[in-house]
């Protein structure tokens, strides 16, 4: 898929695109081939559980609020890492890392990986998903490792 030259209105995703991920609200930007850019409203107290993607790198530019993103579990000497706005946390691929809001208010930024691989049609199959076991069913279909609670492993 090419890129399509234009503007992505800021209060409008592609198409009237926007998905509800695990609580956080999701409104695509961009999407080709390549990469796919998104921004992210992320509630107080919500988070994405430990996760990798094998086959693309992310990135989070924080725009409003204050997130975590823990680094480590390969190890078992978890880090939780802090970025508020102006801050970009780069997460390799391959690189297990969970996202948290744990401040207390609402967080905005935007998303981005690269190659876009399957990442869009997963977001468009978990839309309003809420059982576990079947998002890391579906993210495993597209690319998406989650890694088990602790103890499970």
């Amino acid at each position: 898929m090419d890129a399509i030259a234009g503007v992505t209105p800021s209060d409008a995703g592609l198409d009237g695109t926007s998905w509800n991920v695990v609580g956080h609200v999701y409104t695509p930007k961009l999407h080709s081939d390549n990469v796919m850019i998104w921004h992210a409203q992320i509630p107080a107290e919500t988070f994405v559980p430990p996760h990798v993607h094998p086959t693309q790198d992310e990135w989070i530019y924080v725009l409003e609020g204050e997130l975590e993103v823990d680094f480590g579990f390969e190890d078992g000497n978890v880090t939780a890492n802090k970025a508020g706005p102006g801050d970009m946390v780069r997460m390799p691929r391959g690189v297990a890392h969970g996202v948290y809001n744990r401040s207390g208010a609402a967080a905005t930024c935007v998303f981005g990986v690269a190659p876009s691989r399957k990442l869009y049609d997963l977001f468009c199959a978990l839309d309003g998903v809420t059982d576990p076991a079947e998002l890391v069913r579906l993210a495993a279909l597209h690319e998406v490792d989650f890694l088990p609670p602790p103890g499970e492993g």
